[in-house]
C-alpha cells in the first residue's frame, strides 16, 4: 500500500500549451463515497483499478492495480455517470513531475495540474502557468466532478 501526497493547481492556458499529444484517459467510479473511492481507468492502452481512502490535508491512502483493458471497458459500464474524460500531459518543472489534465465532455474547459510529493511540507516551485491552488477544494476532485460537472458550475462560485 502507498500514500498519495498531491497538490492541485488551476492552469492558465494562455501560458501553457501541450508539447505532445498527451494520453487520453477515460475513468469512472464504482464508488465515490467521501471516505473511499474505487476508480476504473483506461490510460491509453493500459488500465487500472484504484482504491483511495479519505483525504487528510493533501495526503491519502492509495492502492492501484493493473487490470486487463477489456475488464476496464466492462467495468466502466457499471460506473457512476458521466465518466471523466480528459487528456493528460506531463511536464517536468523544479525537479518535480507535473501532470496537466485537460478535461473534455461535461467538464470541458477545466484544466488542472497535479504534482505528487514525498511529504506534505516538500517545497514546490510553481511553473508560471500554475495559478490558484485548489488542493483543499473538493469541487476539483475527479470523484466529485461526476456529480457536479464543471460545465454546471456557477461562474461566480
Amino acid at each position: 500500500m502507498s500514500t498519495e501526497i498531491e497538490r492541485k493547481f488551476l492552469v492558465d492556458t494562455t501560458r501553457w500549451t501541450p508539447r505532445d499529444a498527451g494520453t487520453v484517459f477515460r475513468q469512472g467510479y464504482l464508488s465515490s463515497h467521501r471516505e473511499r473511492t474505487v476508480r476504473v481507468r483506461l490510460e491509453g492502452e493500459r488500465a487500472k483499478l484504484t482504491i483511495k481512502g479519505p483525504t487528510r490535508g493533501v495526503t491519502r491512502l492509495e492502492v492501484e492495480y493493473d487490470i486487463p483493458p477489456e475488464d476496464a471497458e466492462r467495468l466502466l459500464e457499471l460506473c457512476e455517470q458521466p465518466l471523466i474524460e480528459k487528456t493528460r500531459y506531463v511536464e517536468d518543472h523544479g525537479g518535480l513531475r507535473w501532470e496537466i489534465d485537460v478535461f473534455q465532455g461535461a467538464n470541458a474547459g477545466l484544466v488542472v495540474a497535479e504534482v505528487e510529493l514525498a511529504s506534505e511540507d516538500q517545497p514546490v516551485i510553481k511553473p508560471a502557468w500554475a495559478t490558484d491552488e485548489v488542493s483543499d477544494d473538493p469541487r476539483y476532485y475527479n470523484a466529485n466532478l461526476i456529480h457536479h460537472p464543471y460545465s454546471a458550475w456557477n461562474p461566480d462560485s
